[in-house]
């Protein structure tokens, strides 16, 4: 069976546990893309408010969400984009996410950004997700 998502973490770029530096997709399966995500729930209310932690915790449970919808999880995941409002505490969103994603042998390229705001005044943190799902190949 040929490798469909291969994580790389060459040498001469920094190693860390908590992301890679390379993903690679080939072959059949689906590439999924999750918007933009923040600290609400399915009532539209915000989980959190004034909670960096809280509201990276609800970002990832709607990303877990998202994911199962299309036929994934966690270890499918591609690529994370982070945007935290700036001036909030990255550690705490980092300590909150190592709960939910703490289990990925092979964790996904992350990009994290300091943004001036969000789309809501009270939005902290927004992740979008790129994964990929091979198809599953008859042994």
């Amino acid at each position: 069976m040929e490798k469909q998502k291969e994580h790389l973490n060459p040498n001469g770029l920094f190693s860390n546990p908590a992301f890679s530096q390379v993903v690679t997709t080939q072959g059949n399966g689906k590439t999924i893309y999750v918007g933009g995500q923040n600290g609400v729930n399915e009532k539209a209310e915000i989980v959190g408010e004034n909670d960096i932690a809280a509201q990276t915790e609800q970002a990832l449970k709607n990303i877990a969400i998202a994911l199962k919808a299309c036929g994934a999880n966690y270890d499918n995941l591609v690529k994370l984009n982070i945007y935290i409002v700036q001036g909030q505490d990255l550690q705490k969103s980092f300590e909150a996410s190592r709960k939910l994603l703490s289990h990925i042998s092979k964790p996904p390229v992350v990009n994290v950004l300091f943004v001036a705001g969000l789309a809501h005044p009270n939005f902290l943190i927004e992740l979008e997700a790129t994964a990929f799902l091979p198809e599953k190949t008859n042994p």
